[in-house]
């Protein structure tokens, strides 16, 4: 199923920690651990296309076998790229593929392995979120083998169409068939969250908050 743009839209205003205690109510979807943005105030929020990739030594595998191309074309305005290579200390992305992906209007990569050009990242804007920042490139080491199948991205299974949620805290991932439920949950809590703090401004203590609006 394709999630609506006015979901999409809903969780734009909302961050992953707000998200994430949806996804403990659920049960639903999960938190991609142990990424991070390539830079500040970088935020996406899309629909995944997804790639998994193998790494090897330098010398693996024809140069041809490193697709970046192809998953740039995969994806369109408002997509989130979403690569899975095991945690893989490798670049499968950098500087001139942000460019390309900003000019296309694609909204994110996510990667379970590693990038480069931080610094062209950045000047770009572009949202990247990886498990490691590495100048070591992906040709010949990096084989990428499936574009738009079920992938599994730090330990999280993520399939085409899935809702890819990245900010400065973390990147969670929300089942297309549960992401309408999840936004709605979590647009309650940040309604709570505002409330608490309006009245924390006129009195009330943070403790009376939380047992107001039964934060743990």
């Amino acid at each position: 199923m394709s999630v609506p743009d006015t979901v999409l839209e809903v969780l734009r205003g909302l961050a992953t920690p707000t998200l994430a205690n949806a996804i403990d109510e659920t049960g639903a979807g999960g938190v991609l651990l142990g990424l991070h943005a390539a830079g500040p105030g970088l935020r996406c929020v899309g629909r995944a296309v997804t790639a998994r990739e193998v790494t090897g030594p330098f010398g693996s595998f024809p140069v041809e076998d490193f697709k970046v191309g192809h998953m740039i074309d995969a994806a369109g305005p408002g997509d989130v790229i979403v690569v899975a290579n095991g945690g893989a200390p490798v670049s499968t992305w950098g500087g001139m593929a942000s460019y390309a992906a900003k000019l296309k209007g694609i909204e994110g990569l996510i990667v379970d392995g590693g990038v480069r050009d931080r610094e062209e990242i950045q000047e770009f804007g572009f949202p990247v979120f990886s498990a490691h920042m590495v100048p070591t490139p992906g040709k010949t080491r990096i084989r990428i083998e499936a574009i738009g199948e079920p992938v599994v991205a730090c330990g999280i299974p993520v399939n085409p169409g899935d809702i890819i949620v990245a900010d400065g805290t973390g990147v969670v991932v929300l089942p297309a068939d549960r992401a309408e439920e999840i936004a709605r949950l979590a647009a309650g809590y940040a309604k709570d969250d505002a409330q608490a703090m309006e009245e924390m401004r006129g009195g009330l203590s943070f403790r009376e908050a939380l047992a107001k609006f039964a934060k743990i």
